[in-house]
């Protein structure tokens, strides 16, 4: 029996209309992308339906004459069996807008969305016979804006410096979990030199196949994303069990349940590698356009995340340097203050010593080799005068040894005039 087959001679239309109306319906929908289905009776037996309708439920379901709860178990336990009864009853249509709706079970159980209505069909007495279901698929309109407002949430991350693992990680987890299929992500960062990839984010990649590939070359032939990043191209492997691009990594690949990994390049805006973001699959899949929109788009988010990390790195970088360049710039001004104090102190010294020298001349006139040391300034000094010292003006002075000392550092036309102890040479070798 083929879809839209199956009439009841009794299954007239709507009061108003003729069984040939009903007939247009069918053949409306017959080539329709909307999901059409026409119920008989209370136990809404499926009379008809378009290919719409058993595309979305599954061909190996594709059958009519079969109660709607006998061919769909799943709907019962969702409320959609007991909404067709009160149609049923009542007689007054329903409508639901992006109604959530599980199709199938176990492993095979998918979340769709749709836009549907349910209205009674009546035979030409006015009677409920039935009920005509037309729906709309909104899955992917709904998947498409959960999207955006992660991805929109996303941009906000980065707007306020969230920390780059956060972002990548969250991005990654966003785009698992509301993929329509299962989809491993994971985000390898290029190294400054963009010869080798490192760990980025892959929440949901087994640690042992993350670690294996943490470091791998950029390289033609180096999986999906080495050569991806090599070529600065998206890199689309089917399947991995036989592509060349995985054999260095084909057993690595199986450990982890992996059979088909699509990698697109994160490029800056100059055309830089900044690193790869790859899709895996545990089976063998090619690409829909959706998936590559959706590797496109996110490669781009991924990409303003990892080049604004970059800048606000080396903008900390140069901060950190602007500081140490301060901070040896005060020291070298203490330094220099430091070292002018002592200049000034030594200054000071040497016009001091000179004053006694120039005083202790005056008093040899009247005793050549006095007794005690006349370089002790104001508070003198009991010492004995062992040494005679002169400058290069004639004056001459008689010292204790510290004094003399200190005489000759801070005053540099200061030499020992003592022959009887071999001249300054003398002093400075004893």
């Amino acid at each position: 029996m083929t879809a839209l087959s199956g009439r009841s001679p009794a299954a007239a239309g709507p009061a108003g209309t003729t069984p040939a109306a009903e007939d247009d319906l069918r053949t409306l929908f017959g080539q329709s992308i909307a999901v059409f289905a026409a119920l008989a009776g209370p136990s809404h037996v499926l009379e008809a339906a378009n290919p719409a309708f058993f595309g979305t439920i599954g061909q190996e379901r594709a059958r009519t004459g079969v109660p709607l709860a006998d061919l769909m178990p799943e709907l019962a336990g969702q409320g959609f069996i007991g909404l067709l009864d009160q149609v049923y009853r009542a007689g007054e249509p329903y409508t639901g807008r992006d109604v959530r709706v599980v199709l199938g079970t176990g492993p095979q159980a998918r979340e769709t969305f749709f836009d549907f209505t349910y209205e009674p069909r009546r035979a030409a007495d006015g009677t409920v016979i039935g009920i005509r279901v037309i729906g709309v698929e909104t899955t992917q309109v709904k998947h498409a804006q959960w999207l955006m407002a992660e991805h929109r949430a996303l941009l906000e991350q980065i707007a306020r410096q969230a920390p780059l693992t956060e972002v990548l990680d969250g991005m990654a987890r966003c785009i698992e979990n509301l993929a329509p299929l299962e989809v491993l992500v994971s985000v390898l960062l290029a190294d400054p030199d963009g010869r080798h990839l490192r760990h980025g984010a892959a929440p949901s990649l087994p640690d042992f196949y993350n670690e294996a590939i943490d470091g791998i070359a950029t390289g033609e032939g180096v999986g999906s994303c080495g050569t991806a990043a090599h070529r600065r191209q998206p890199v689309v492997v089917t399947d991995i069990a036989t592509d060349p691009f995985w054999n260095d990594f084909r057993e690595l690949a199986d450990r982890a349940g992996l059979a088909a990994c699509w990698s697109t390049p994160i490029l800056a805006r100059d055309g830089g590698l900044l690193g790869t973001f790859a899709m895996y699959h545990r089976v063998p899949r090619v690409p829909q356009d959706t998936d590559l929109a959706i590797a496109r788009l996110f490669a781009g988010t991924a990409a303003l995340a990892i080049e604004r990390h970059h800048i606000e790195r080396a903008q900390k970088a140069a901060e950190e340097r602007a500081a140490a360049a301060h901070d040896e710039l005060a020291k070298a001004v203490r330094a220099e203050r430091e070292l002018r104090a002592e200049a000034e102190r030594r200054a000071a010294a040497a016009a001091e010593l000179n004053a006694r020298m120039q005083s202790a001349a005056a008093a040899q006139v009247a005793v050549p080799h006095p007794e005690h040391c006349q370089l002790g300034g104001a508070a003198g000094c009991a010492a004995p005068a062992e040494i005679k010292i002169a400058d290069s003006w004639g004056d001459a002075a008689w010292g204790c040894p510290t004094h003399v000392e200190e005489a000759i550092i801070n005053v540099r036309s200061v030499f020992i005039a003592n022959e009887e102890l071999g001249g300054l040479a003398a002093y400075l070798h004893r």
